[in-house]
């Protein structure tokens, strides 16, 4: 497998049935890395920065974002996306947008905001999982930077 065992997929999705199919899927073409799941933005930060629910987590790997654009509350997956690019601690971290959104500026704005990739969700569940297996297939290949010194 191209990413270490010590890459956390942080899953950000506010759909359960999204969620699951994305994790069973990873799982199924052998990605075992450890696969978290949150479904509102301001969980996805508090994961990423270690706090709130999630102080003193430790940092002892490195993150790869799975972030879906539209979510519940008042941090969608675009504001989230800019706050992790923001942090110098933090804007390594790959983010994949893996979203049902295929709106042009949507997909501009993820990109000028410093996402790695932008994968649309197909409203087909046989093609969300085909789309899903070719994910976990990239994700299974690609070298992941290494954390930086003090990242959260």
């Amino acid at each position: 497998m191209g990413i270490e065992e010590k890459v956390t997929i942080l899953i950000v999705d506010d759909d359960e049935g999204h969620t699951e199919l994305v994790r069973r899927n990873l799982k199924r073409i052998g990605i075992h890395n450890s696969i978290t799941s949150v479904s509102r933005g301001q969980a996805a930060l508090d994961f990423i920065f270690s706090r709130g629910a999630y102080q003193g987590r430790p940092a002892d790997g490195s993150l790869l974002v799975l972030l879906d654009i539209k979510m519940p509350g008042s941090l969608d997956g675009i504001e989230v996306l800019r706050q992790i690019k923001a942090d110098p601690s933090t804007r390594r971290i790959p983010v994949i947008m893996l979203t049902t959104t295929d709106d042009l500026r949507d997909v501009n704005r993820c990109y000028e905001l410093g996402c790695s990739t932008y994968v649309k969700k197909p409203i087909d569940p046989g093609q969300f999982i085909e789309s899903v297996s070719r994910l976990g297939l990239f994700i299974s290949v690609i070298s992941l930077p290494t954390p930086e010194h003090g990242q959260k």
